[in-house]
């Protein structure tokens, strides 16, 4: 059996998969990024990762290489650079020294980009040519497709749209220190950041005025959302409100077919994507309304990140 290692390098978790032509996983695990802060370290942990899925196996497969979706990645120079949500700052020569320890094929990518690359060969947009896929993570990812091609960039890094300025609300700073940058309000991170900041404007009884912020994840904002939390609703029509205006925005250069959105925040279902359609609506230039979609990942939810990292050696072989 022909498989790909598919390893997907987030800002909490690295998750990594075995997955085969069709998209399919065979054996997925994940360790926390963090604990590894040392580049060398974290390299063994993740090949000793590979090897005990590999291992795991029944039969031994044929690995035809391996891809990897990490934030801040050239595809062109190999490299991941300066990414908010990581420990190893400056120019890091990741595909360099993976190779070393795990010789293989290989391929890195920006996460967001890697995950259109998935959806474009095993998701939403296997029957699309123009969608751009959002990434709702630690951060804010976005990886466009337009006439059938992934938008890669001269050097690699087009998509980089969590970090535009919008300019709006308490001019929060983005990881890259972009004052009011779209990351710092549409992701996982930026929702708890929005919780406390409703905690400073309004006066409603709410459950998280006793809870740290450090004690706070995006299940506990959406448990609230569904018992009737205000501050949970105030919340998340914020953020779908910003988010809206951003895919709106975002609509005026290549005219998507659809948003396909995945990753934690998607998980919290109609709290967050109700209020998104219909202030996008009323967002979007007349010239688009009703022609773009909002829709959620084709690709298993647990597995979608992995799936677009190996979809980076899939691409070769189809």
């Amino acid at each position: 059996m022909d498989l790909v290692v598919g390893i997907d390098i987030g800002g909490t978790k690295t998750k990594v998969g075995l997955v085969d032509r069709h998209g399919n996983s065979h054996g997925q695990t994940f360790f926390r990024t963090k604990e590894y802060p040392v580049l060398e370290t974290y390299l063994i942990k993740t090949k000793e990762t590979v090897d005990a899925l590999i291992n795991d196996l029944d039969d031994a497969p044929r690995i035809l290489g391996c891809g990897i979706g990490a934030p801040n990645a050239s595809s062109k120079r190999g490299t991941i650079e300066n990414a908010a949500n990581l420990l190893w700052k400056g120019q890091v020569p990741f595909l360099e020294k993976f190779k070393a320890i795990m010789p293989m094929p290989m391929r890195i990518m920006n996460d967001a980009s890697a995950a259109a690359l998935g959806e474009l060969l095993f998701g939403s947009g296997k029957d699309m040519t123009d969608f751009i896929a959002i990434t709702l993570g630690t951060g804010f990812g976005a990886g466009i497709v337009a006439n059938g091609q992934l938008i890669d960039g001269y050097d690699g890094f087009a998509g980089e749209l969590g970090h535009v300025d919008m300019t709006i609300g308490d001019g929060r700073l983005t990881g890259l220190g972009v004052e009011g940058g779209l990351e710092a309000y549409v992701s996982a991170t930026g929702l708890k950041r929005t919780i406390t900041y409703m905690q400073s404007q309004y006066l409603d009884e709410s459950r998280f005025r006793d809870i740290a912020y450090n004690d706070l994840h995006g299940e506990d904002i959406t448990r609230a959302a569904e018992e009737g939390d205000v501050l949970a609703l105030r919340a998340f029509d914020y953020t779908a409100k910003i988010m809206a205006q951003a895919l709106a925005n975002f609509t005026a250069f290549t005219q998507p077919e659809a948003f396909v959105l995945m990753g934690g925040l998607t998980n919290s279902g109609k709290w967050i994507l109700e209020p998104l359609d219909k202030y996008f609506n009323e967002f979007l230039l007349e010239v688009y309304r009703g022609k773009v979609k909002i829709i959620e990942s084709g690709m298993p939810d647990k597995t979608a990140a992995i799936c677009g990292a190996a979809a980076l050696i899939w691409e070769k072989h189809k």
